[in-house]
């Protein structure tokens, strides 16, 4: 299907992220070892209620943000104002909180890829975003203000709807930058950010646009937070800073944060052409389903053909994987395996960024991708903080009749998976995200040479 001839290009990136005043604050923050998870004030609110107390949550202050809200017993915020006017109010009114920061990290990424209007604007420009909630912010506040305080529907506002719709990030974007081309939503769990990145490349290869925006969204909630804390699977027990624990042995949980990753995509010739700053060469993107039928666990045999399927288009010999790494018991050590029985034992370092801002849910998969860009930006590989000890004895699910895996314990790898920077030299990093149903995507960047 690819069109012969034809490669992507990153050639734009923005975003938010938590405690960051901009992008250059994020590369600074993470490449000096600093953890951006902090106490959540959100839900210490709540704490006879709640497990985990921390994140690494954006609010609206930090950003130059301002809610509005339409009366004083409702939280529901009716509309923002941008104090740094950035975003006409005409588009704020339809965007909930993940909508703003997606708008405000596509101008950022034209304006780092240098598009024209004309560009932007084109029928072969699309945009490609989502998110891994469903508005549930603007969802709580409308429907409390008609269920609970017995308000009539105009109080659950005009924009209820488009401010909760599944799409609404690509949506708003598309409406800000009036491109004509595609406007899509891949949502798939936390493999969101990658997965629409990863769509958005095939658009490009297969000659169906030639730019695109996309990338993935999380908005600041606790709607969400109280989902995942429901389900025992978030961090606790530790300072903040200490709270995400990628591959080590005391890891209980991940850390639930927010943020956006957008980048802007252009086919390569077009933007060597025109002189573009390249950031990195996207060589393959592949996606599967674990097929086990099991909505939650991982899977070692959907995580090897995931690599198979990367691999089959070439030239994939990664100096770094940016893994997924959450800090689950299972996820960590099982993902570790399946990289080590694909790639070998020696020769690349393993990148786990979770560990310093936590997991990102619809964004982790895009705002990781940054970090990869980055890491190529800056020669340097991520450190994996907090990972102080790895289990010296092997795990229980290695123990079990008919695993075919490495079945050495994850101690043996050491030496891949460094708690501080390395300075080395990167020409290719592949990144892999999953999400629940057994959704996996990996993509493989490299530095323009």
């Amino acid at each position: 299907m690819n069109v012969t001839g034809r490669k992507v290009a990153v050639v734009g990136m923005g975003g938010a992220f938590p405690t960051c005043t901009d992008l250059d604050d994020f590369d600074r923050k993470l490449f000096s070892s600093q953890s951006l998870i902090r106490e959540w004030p959100k839900a210490r609110a709540y704490e006879k209620q709640i497990r985990s107390m921390v994140a690494g949550y954006i609010t609206e202050p930090e950003m130059n943000l301002e809610a509005i809200h339409p009366v004083p017993e409702t939280e529901w915020p009716e509309t923002y104002v941008d104090h740094l006017g950035r975003i006409p109010d005409l588009n704020l009114a339809t965007a909930d909180l993940g909508c703003v920061w997606a708008m405000l990290g596509a101008l950022e990424s034209i304006k780092m890829a240098g598009w024209t209007t004309a560009e932007t604007e084109s029928e072969q420009t699309g945009v490609v975003i989502a998110s891994g909630g469903g508005g549930n912010v603007v969802s709580r506040h409308a429907w409390h203000a008609f269920y609970e305080l017995g308000k009539k529907t105009r109080m659950a506002g005009s924009h209820t709807v488009d401010r909760a719709m599944s799409y609404r990030e690509a949506a708003n974007v598309s409406c800000l930058i009036k491109n004509k081309g595609v406007c899509e939503s891949i949502i798939s769990a936390c493999a969101t950010g990658l997965g629409n990145i990863g769509y958005a490349y095939r658009l490009i290869k297969f000659g169906l646009q030639d730019r695109a925006i996309t990338g993935g969204v999380e908005g600041t909630a606790l709607e969400t937070f109280i989902g995942f804390d429901a389900m025992q699977v978030l961090s606790k027990g530790f300072t903040p800073e200490q709270s995400s624990r990628p591959f080590d042995l005391k890891r209980n949980g991940f850390v639930c944060s927010f943020g956006a990753g957008i980048v802007a995509l252009e086919e390569y010739e077009m933007a060597k052409a025109r002189g573009a700053n390249i950031l990195g060469v996207i060589d393959e993107y592949f996606n599967n389903s674990d097929g086990d039928g099991n909505m939650f666990y991982p899977s070692y045999d959907g995580q090897k053909r995931l690599w198979k399927g990367l691999m089959a288009g070439g030239n994939i010999k990664p100096d770094v994987v940016k893994v997924h790494g959450t800090a689950t018991p299972v996820g960590d050590i099982l993902e570790l395996i399946s990289v080590v029985d694909t790639i070998g034992e020696e020769g690349y370092h393993i990148a786990a960024p979770k560990a310093q801002f936590g997991h990102m849910l619809g964004a982790a998969g895009s705002v990781e991708f940054i970090t990869a860009l980055l890491m190529l930006k800056n020669q340097k590989v991520l450190p994996c903080i907090n990972s102080d000890e790895l289990n010296p004895e092997i795990e229980s699910f290695q123990k079990k009749e008919g695993w075919q895996g490495s079945d050495k314990p994850a101690a043996a790898y050491r030496h891949l998976i460094s708690q501080e920077v390395v300075a080395k030299e990167i020409n290719q990093i592949v990144c892999l995200n999953y999400g629940f149903g057994g959704t996996n995507s990996a993509m493989a960047v490299s530095r323009d040479i």
